[in-house]
């Protein structure tokens, strides 16, 4: 039992980096193209790789006609109102902010898992959550730091994160049914057909007149194979066997692997302040997952047999 809990923590862990990476690979996109270009493109990459992969591995199945809602619903929740909300939010207000707001989706997560799932909410997970949340805020918060405090703006980030909370619901019903292969194909498939209508209204005409960026279009590559495809896989699966409560507080390390990854990447400061969060965050975590009664009998007893 414990070794298929590291499995599904070492998933988690996984799909938190592949989504750490890709702030560092989107703002190497920017440079050249828009946030619907990157994101209309990374889905098309990311819908072959997966048609592809669910052909030869024969684990794409066809959607039962119930569950059409369900399959679309998904898709609007997540990639299209999250990265509407996200992409564009940060237009209004500082990354600082971006990433406090959308830090907060552990804090709502376990409203949702309640209502729609049953899942009860324990003291311990709180109390790791709360903590966790701190050391977020130690680790993106600068003394320096000025906010640009705008109604349009926080109110898009939050739409970003009540997409997610409510693609996480979603998901967890239809994980039950279909393989993480068949969801995250589909979900990148639908998700080209909400955005193309927008595509072609506000960007189109302006990815034929800019030149074509070798660099930029790697790491599209790069935000559609392992952002859209390895991430969300892993994020499915680990939902399924743990819950939306334990899953989604795995949601407060992006901001602290964003600022390892800015650091080791792009040169950017790490200081003690961000190692004294990331350590808060680690612990916040460490408080939630794990059955403090159960670990400290663990280590009398290594103790013991240490002593013997």
């Amino acid at each position: 039992m414990g070794q298929r809990k590291g499995v599904v923590y070492f998933a988690l862990v996984m799909a938190m980096v592949f989504w750490s990476l890709s702030f560092v690979w989107i703002k190497v996109v920017y440079v050249a193209y828009g946030p619907l270009t990157t994101v209309f493109f990374r889905l098309i990459i990311a819908s072959v790789v997966m048609i592809g992969y669910g052909w030869i591995s024969h684990k794409l199945v066809k959607i039962k006609k119930q569950d059409y809602r369900a399959f679309f619903l998904l898709a609007f929740f997540e990639p299209f109102l999250y990265f509407m909300g996200e992409s564009f939010g940060l237009k209004y207000v500082s990354s600082t902010m971006g990433a406090i707001i959308i830090a907060t989706i552990p804090l709502f997560s376990p409203l949702a898992a309640s209502h729609f799932h049953g899942e009860k909410l324990s003291l311990r997970t709180l109390w790791g959550i709360i903590l966790s949340f701190i050391g977020v805020g130690i680790v993106v918060f600068d003394d320096s730091v000025n906010f640009i405090i705008s109604p349009i703006g926080i109110g898009l980030e939050f739409l970003a994160v009540f997409a997610a909370i409510f693609y996480t619901v979603v998901l967890k019903d239809l994980s039950v049914k279909y393989s993480a292969t068949t969801i995250i194909t589909y979900q990148n498939f639908i998700g080209i057909f909400y955005f193309l209508p927008i595509w072609l209204i506000f960007e189109s005409k302006t990815l034929i007149n800019t030149p074509f960026n070798l660099h930029a279009f790697i790491a599209i590559g790069e935000l559609a194979l392992f952002a859209s495809c390895f991430a969300f896989i892993l994020y499915a699966y680990s939902l399924k066997k743990i819950g939306m409560n334990n899953a989604n507080i795995f949601i407060n390390i992006i901001p602290v692997l964003t600022a390892l990854f800015a650091w080791y990447l792009l040169d950017e400061p790490l200081t003690i302040r961000k190692l004294f969060g990331i350590v808060i965050v680690i612990a916040g975590l460490f408080v939630a997952q794990v059955k403090m009664k159960r670990f400290i009998a663990r280590l009398v007893s290594i103790q013991q047999d240490g002593g013997r």
